[in-house]
């Protein structure tokens, strides 16, 4: 990371913080923090602390890639881990701006910031060694496709993924390859993966649709062609990329959005 900008004075800082007001994530600039009395805590750092050792402490030449970047703090926070390249992805102009302007005050070099959705991820037109995926799911319509378009375009190895869980989350349903259609019990279990969906707020907040449970998580990911390496904190996971199950049934019941039933992969 390169020298802070020595020109903005504390003030002028305070100023921009308060012009480019509410924060969602409280990031230290110079000292001020821009979100101190976030309802979280000091979020999302002490959430991140639970969970920074389970990711490679050296970066050095790789590449990262955060979706729902908000105003840039796991960006920032995997260029200090020495990542050569890191683009953070939002489609909400107003944290773009907090980033941008959080980037020039830290003096952060080698981090960009581009307006984008997850959906369009395809659009960059490269791969990432690491794809941060964090608190985005549930506030997706389509959250699969979503996991679909990031193993298929963007992540190269690692992802780190978080989602807000509600109901089961400590036993999972032994669930088997296949059930007869008169056999329906199997979804009455607590622990059968299942998303909650939420058609008008949660929380206050209309942009939360879906709320998987911590099996219902865990299945998206391998559906997606994730394995689990670990799950260091509450509702995150640090995954590998693997070969997309289900190949025998043709690339189009995968990703039925990109491809036609059969077409090569």
């Amino acid at each position: 990371m390169a020298d802070t900008d020595s020109s903005l004075s504390d003030a002028a800082i305070r100023d921009r913080i308060a012009a480019l007001a509410p924060w969602f994530q409280n990031l230290d600039i110079r000292g001020i923090a821009t979100a101190p009395d976030h309802f979280l805590g000091d979020y999302p750092r002490a959430k991140f602390r639970r969970f920074a050792a389970a990711l490679p402490a050296d970066l050095t030449g790789k590449s990262v890639l955060d979706i729902g970047c908000n105003a840039g703090f796991y960006a920032f926070e995997m260029k200090r881990r020495g990542a050569a390249y890191v683009l953070g992805i939002d489609s909400d102009d107003a944290y773009l701006a907090q980033a941008r302007f959080a980037a020039d005050a830290l003096g952060v070099d080698g981090v960009a910031f581009r307006k984008l959705s997850v959906y369009d991820v395809a659009a960059l037109g490269r791969r990432f060694d690491v794809v941060i995926f964090m608190g985005v799911l549930y506030h997706l319509r389509h959250p699969l496709l979503a996991l679909d378009l990031i193993r298929e375009h963007v992540a190269d190895d690692l992802l780190v993924f978080q989602s807000l869980q509600r109901g089961e989350r400590k036993q999972i349903a032994d669930v088997k390859p296949d059930y007869d259609f008169d056999e329906p019990d199997a979804f009455a279990d607590p622990g059968y993966p299942r998303l909650h969906f939420v058609e008008r707020e949660f929380a206050h907040d209309w942009t939360n649709w879906w709320v998987p449970n911590r099996a219902g998580c865990e299945a998206m990911l391998r559906a997606a062609g994730f394995t689990i390496d670990s799950g260091p904190h509450d509702e995150v996971y640090v995954c590998r990329t693997a070969p997309v199950p289900y190949g025998d049934w043709g690339a189009g019941a995968v990703y039925p959005a990109t491809r036609a039933k059969g077409d090569a992969a």
